[in-house]
């Protein structure tokens, strides 16, 4: 999962992007794109391996990438973030002059615009292609322009879920397809969201007190702990964006465990059980013969596999079970 911080400038996007990965930005310039790779926390990995015991525990993952400033050509400033699964739309609402329903409108507006283009081009180029006589793709231009017409109402493209996620359309990249986390980065006083009229109809929003929340992430353990109590925060601004990250995107976490490895992998909801089993290996998908499926808390309440399997908790699945959160999966398979 990849997922891209926005937000214009001296909005806070770098003091999110150092708050959720720990990352400092001393050495690196402004120019420059930035990644990291961030384990996504999990109690229920932690707990399975304490049961386990095993050689190696592998949580998921979360990449966030921040976009440098100016490092891109002008007609491509969003050519970083194309191939993201998500975007964090980080807007400013601290200082005097703050104005946060503009700044979120106006970034909407500039991906908007740039999926408008794209839109435009690729259907003067299927337009000119016709009249040389080319066959065409009918359900590619019918959906291009059902997303130029939305664009053109300045609705980005994610109001029509099933037109975002088209098949026919992923190589596009719309900006305004991706699932989008609206965060309010706040002063240190303020902790509630701004008013933003629909400015955030549909979208996931939270609010940061970004600089608290940056201070906390450099801290050690103990030190945050007693930090987030005296601010009466909860958990960490990282635990709570991933969160919110994997709600937008529509993820869920399923187990492999044994004494080996102890393992979260990340699929979509709705993924049938063989399509969970080629996340592992694309062997375990073309041999898959059956899932033994038991939930998290179904075997946390037994202590043990043993005791699981007495209390008749474990399961056989087919191919077309729809994998749920928190299962732990032993894929039976032949190749």
């Amino acid at each position: 999962m990849k997922i891209g911080v926005i937000g214009l400038p001296l909005s806070g996007r770098s003091t999110i992007f150092e708050t959720l990965t720990r990352q400092g930005g001393e050495t690196l310039s402004r120019g420059e794109d930035r990644t990291a790779v961030v384990r996504v926390p999990d109690p229920r990995v932690d707990a399975l391996s304490r049961m386990f015991e095993p050689e190696k525990t592998i949580y998921a993952q979360v990449e966030y990438l921040l976009p440098g400033q100016g490092s891109h050509k002008k007609d491509s400033p969003w050519l970083p973030v194309k191939d993201c699964d998500a975007l964090i739309h980080v807007v400013r609402n601290h200082g005097p002059d703050r104005t946060p329903r503009q700044d979120l409108l106006a970034v909407e507006q500039e991906l908007i615009l740039a999926d408008l283009v794209q839109a435009e081009k690729r259907l003067e180029r299927i337009e000119l292609d016709l009249r040389r006589g080319k066959k065409q793709n009918a359900e590619e231009s019918q959906l291009l322009t059902e997303c130029k017409g939305l664009l053109e109402a300045e609705t980005p493209l994610r109001r029509r879920p099933e037109l975002a996620g088209a098949k026919a359309l992923r190589g596009f990249g719309f900006l305004t397809a991706k699932p989008m986390l609206v965060v309010f980065n706040n002063e240190e006083t303020e902790a509630g969201m701004p008013e933003t009229g629909d400015g955030t109809a549909d979208d996931s929003c939270t609010a940061l007190r970004g600089k608290i929340e940056q201070e906390l992430a450099r801290m050690s353990a103990e030190d945050a702990a007693e930090f987030l109590r005296e601010y009466g925060i909860a958990d960490s601004a990282m635990d709570r964006m991933i969160r919110l990250s994997y709600e937008v995107l529509g993820l869920l976490s399923f187990f492999t465990v044994g004494k080996d490895e102890v393992r979260a992998w990340t699929i979509r909801r709705g993924t049938p059980a063989v399509e969970a089993a080629g996340v592992i290996h694309t062997d375990i998908q073309k041999g898959f013969i059956r899932a033994e499926v038991i939930a998290y808390d179904d075997l946390m309440a037994a202590g043990s596999t043993a005791e699981a399997r007495k209390r008749g908790t474990f399961r056989l699945e087919g191919k077309t079970y729809e994998v749920a959160d928190g299962d732990i999966i032993n894929f039976r398979f032949n190749v």
